[in-house]
């Protein structure tokens, strides 16, 4: 017997409490204090040309240095998901596409080892 799966509804619920984890850092944590590449950065344009102006000013200041760092994260786990989302979908794909003549079916592996790695 299979566990049932979760539905919709508790699915948007753990997404929504994941961005709420993202998020209220974002508004409750102020002036952090790392800075991060951009801030070194720019420290060192500041030393090599003192007299340097940005191009453009950013559209978003975060709060807190801190911040980036969590943007950071949250972009490259959104890039990951996507990534392995997309592996998994051609992955269903092969399995469930039928074998064509001559071919042999693509072998599932044992149910206990499927996520083992």
């Amino acid at each position: 017997m299979q566990p049932k799966p979760f539905g919709w509804g508790v699915s948007l619920l753990l997404l929504g409490i994941v961005v709420l984890l993202a998020i209220v850092p974002l508004l409750l944590i102020r002036d952090s204090e790392f800075g991060g590449a951009d801030v070194a950065a720019e420290e060192a344009i500041g030393e090599v040309a003192p007299g340097y102006e940005p191009w453009f000013t950013p559209l978003f200041e975060p709060p807190g240095g801190e911040t980036e760092s969590l943007l950071f994260a949250v972009q490259a786990a959104l890039g990951a998901g996507l990534i392995g989302y997309f592996f998994g979908l051609k992955r269903g794909q092969q399995m469930a596409r039928p074998p064509a003549s001559g071919e042999a079916a693509p072998a599932a592996p044992p149910v206990g080892e499927r996520m083992s790695g």
